[in-house]
């Protein structure tokens, strides 16, 4: 028996977390009365990708929780088994893909949508692969230094510094080199921007 069964940890955890998403997008589709052929059409995710979903044979990440979330009309944080409503505060719960940790912080459905992104430095190998999509995109750097690729141009973001943008113009982020990463981003609705307040005293 190896070690992990013996004292399970994080990874068990993260691990059920994980399995019981399926059981709940499969009772959000039965709810919704929804084919799985007309939900691929209201999220762009193929019909083989939400029956592996539902099934748990693939695990979901947050480029697929996102649509889903947003088909459903629900915070993305009921597809990953948070607490009830009710308690202000938020348990943000690790989502992975590509080898990148994310961790939600906020529990609306709609409006504006924040996380918190951790990217280990073994990955500052990958390849760009800029996407597209609707919505506006604000991100802070934490720590690290954050390639972002925004069209035409290749940035490299250090700790402290902010990005804006309409996310219909392709883009993608990744480690500028063999260091670890970690940014903020704050996801809205196409149209929605974020107003900054300021006072300042001499």
């Amino acid at each position: 028996m190896s070690c992990r069964n013996c004292n399970p940890g994080v990874d068990d955890d993260f691990d059920a977390v994980l399995t019981a998403v399926g059981p709940r997008l499969r009772k959000l589709r039965a709810e919704a009365d929804l084919t799985l052929s007309a939900l691929s059409e209201a999220t762009g995710i193929s019909v083989s990708t939400l029956s592996r979903l539902e099934s748990g044979q693939r695990k979901p990440g947050l480029d697929l929780l996102l649509p889903l979330a947003k088909a459903y009309r629900v915070p993305l944080d009921d597809l990953v088994g948070a607490p009830e409503v009710g308690d202000p505060r938020v348990y943000p719960r690790p989502i992975q893909y590509d080898g990148l940790t994310v961790l939600p912080l906020t529990r609306r459905p709609g409006g504006l949508q924040a996380f918190k992104h951790i990217l280990p430095g073994e990955l500052n190998d990958r390849t760009p692969t800029p996407r597209s999509h609707e919505g506006y995109h604000w991100l802070y750097v934490l720590n690290g230094r954050l390639r972002v690729i925004l069209g035409e141009q290749d940035l490299v973001l250090i700790a402290g510094e902010v990005a804006e943008f309409d996310t219909h113009l392709p883009h993608w982020f990744g480690n500028a080199d063999a260091h670890p990463a970690e940014f903020l981003s704050i996801l809205g609705p196409q149209g929605e921007r974020f107003h900054v307040r300021a006072s300042y005293r001499p």
